[in-house]
């Protein structure tokens, strides 16, 4: 088969014309098509047991489109309906926001306005898979050649990690850094051989990064390769010169689309700011300087040296000018909260500590990056042709792998680094079973398949945690309650009522400006640090506390979900706190029951008499 490689004692190199090769658009656009049969099958087929904007940032990613399109400004980042009565940021990028009121704004004349909505959700998800697919193929066709093109369509549709983030209703900034963090990596593998993808991969890097800082360690490992390549490839300074150049400056004109001129210079560490730019700027000056150097000096211990002190020059300046980033992203937020709330969260717990509450999707979205590293270091340490590319996609691997390991949310951006080398390793299986017709190849062709293809993965070991029992079980159940409480007729008798200000458990918030006209104290979002905090407190402190706090916010309803793991209370809620009186139905007299059925609990919050 051309352009395969072959998997044995010697591995071959894709033939150098594999990058030019056309894609086979018909075997495009049927993977395209039957991954979206499948994705759009799956939410009809679910619809009954969860919304179509199930997650939380996906219903207030709708939630901030609706109020841009009703006129809230382009720089206007806050939400004014949480945190009442005052507002809060929300840190996200406009950049996500525009493509899906665009759609809104299509499909109006057609749909009308909930319809425009539900068109949006489903096309956005689906339009981005559809270039995640082309990407996928384009860097396959580049390292594995033609026969590397059906794994590289079939294995991501094949992903949990993948597909659990462009379903329909997924609108949410997740899959486009998956988009983004493939393509810097294609890119920077194209810019070996092709110089004029070094300025693709910059901009790339610097939109990834107005996007959101879950982009750092792709933009890491792209900075790190162009460093390698300047001091092993000296004849290869122009792609170290663009990258720099163009990162730099793409990150510029980021920073003029998403902030007033008057927020230039306000350092922030969770999104992009003049902390980020100022680092762009640092990075593309040390590629610029040591892109001047040509070719001199030749020798790699030299060129390590100036490397390494360039490098670390640029992270001096830009730590010593924001101290306050060296602890990350959340360097601002409330260390009780990063102990209490942030750690707590599922997708933050490390890749091995998830194991016990899901086991199939934590070795589904596991195995994969675990085997891509494996495979790439074999082929990279058996062959010296092409070196290089492989070493760059091991360097975004790596980088993404490592973030999984530490936590499991870190697994999306995993999975399609991976898929190259899959598409390598099955395309050489293939030819080899298909040249000897052995059954040991075939054996192996399969179980090179399964490896990369977490679905299957996800079934073997689902059948074994539903045969015996685990605390996944456990896990699955609560989720399946708590999407009820997420259902649109949930919040219709709620959706009737004029406007009121609502205290909730977090992860209702969203939901609850989403399906209502209300305002409510907190969704989970950390710069709205004091709703956050309130609602903590509400839920935990002694009812005394809690009833000030309402007071305070002028707060009219209290509304729970019983399934929310906020109704469980901390382990040092006080014992006449609300969590505890509500398990007891000892609440107190000023809290009336006003539900109409359901699964949320409303409350209505009267005077208090004892106070009088």
């Amino acid at each position: 088969m051309v352009g395969a490689p072959h998997v044995g004692d010697e591995l071959a190199m894709t033939p150098p014309a594999a990058d030019r090769r056309a894609i086979d658009w018909p075997l495009f656009a049927l993977a395209f098509l039957a991954a979206a049969a499948i994705f759009i099958l799956r939410d009809r087929l679910g619809a009954a047991d969860a919304p179509l904007l199930a997650d939380t940032d996906d219903a207030m990613r709708m939630v901030v489109v609706r109020d841009l399109l009703a006129g809230q400004g382009w720089y206007d980042i806050v939400q004014h309906r949480l945190n009442t009565p005052w507002g809060a940021e929300i840190h996200w990028s406009r950049l996500i926001d525009l493509p899906i009121a665009l759609l809104i704004l299509v499909a109006r004349p057609f749909a009308g306005p909930a319809g425009a909505e539900i068109f949006a959700a489903y096309a956005w998800p689906l339009l981005l898979f559809a270039v995640l697919l082309w990407v996928s193929a384009r860097f396959a066709l580049r390292l594995a050649g033609p026969a590397g093109l059906l794994p590289a369509l079939i294995l991501p549709i094949l992903s949990p990690a993948v597909t659990n983030e462009f379903p329909p209703g997924r609108i949410d900034h997740h899959n486009v850094q998956i988009v983004l963090t493939l393509a810097i990596a294609w890119a920077a593998v194209e810019s070996l051989k092709r110089p004029g993808f070094a300025v693709l991969a910059g901009v790339l890097c610097a939109t990834a990064l107005a996007i959101g800082t879950e982009s750092l360690p792709a933009i890491a490992a792209a900075i790190l390769a162009y460093g390698l390549v300047w001091i092993f490839m000296p004849d290869g300074s122009r792609p170290v010169r663009d990258f720099g150049l163009s990162f730099a400056g793409a990150a510029l004109v980021h920073l003029a689309i998403a902030l007033p001129p008057e927020r230039w210079l306000a350092p922030a560490c969770d999104a992009l700011s003049i902390s980020y730019v100022t680092a762009a700027a640092a990075t593309g000056t040390a590629f610029v300087a040591l892109a001047a150097l040509g070719a001199r000096p030749r020798g790699w211990p030299l060129r390590f040296a100036l490397g390494i002190g360039a490098g670390l020059a640029a992270m001096g300046l830009v730590f010593a000018l924001f101290p306050e980033c060296l602890k990350g992203p959340y360097a601002a937020v409330a260390p009780w909260l990063v102990t209490n709330w942030i750690d707590a969260i599922a997708e933050a717990k490390p890749w091995w500590a998830s194991l016990f509450e899901l086991p199939a999707y934590t070795l589904a979205v596991g195995i994969p990056p675990l085997l891509g590293l494996a495979v790439i270091c074999r082929h990279a340490f058996a062959s010296r042709e092409g070196r290089a590319e492989w070493l760059v996609l091991a360097l975004f691997l790596g980088f993404a792998t490592l973030v999984m390991l530490l936590q499991v949310r870190g697994a999306r951006l995993a999975t399609m680094p991976a898929i190259p080398a899959a598409a390598w390793l099955i395309a050489g299986l293939q030819e080899r079973y298909l040249t000897t017709r052995a059954p040991g190849a075939g054996a192996a062709l399969v179980a090179g398949w399964f490896g990369f293809a977490g679905v299957l993965v996800t079934v073997a070991v689902s059948a074994v945690v539903w045969l015996v029992p685990s605390p996944a079980q456990q896990v699955m159940e609560t989720r399946a309650e708590r999407a009820q409480c997420l259902m649109p007729p949930a919040f219709a008798d709620l959706a009737a009522l004029p406007p009121e200000r609502i205290m909730a458990p977090i992860d209702l918030g969203s939901h609850l400006l989403l399906e209502t006209p209300h305002s409510v104290v907190a969704a989970p979002y950390h710069r709205n640090e004091a709703g956050v905090l309130d609602a903590f407190a509400f839920f935990n402190a002694p009812v005394a506390e809690a009833r000030g706090i309402l007071d305070r916010r002028g707060i009219g309803l209290v509304v729970v979900c019983p399934a929310m793991p906020e109704m469980l209370g901390l382990a040092d809620a006080a014992d006449d706190s609300f969590v505890r009186l509500r398990a007891a139905g000892a609440l107190p007299p000023w809290l009336a029951d006003v539900s109409l059925g359901g699964p949320l609990e409303v409350y209505a919050v009267l005077p208090d008499a004892s106070a009088r």
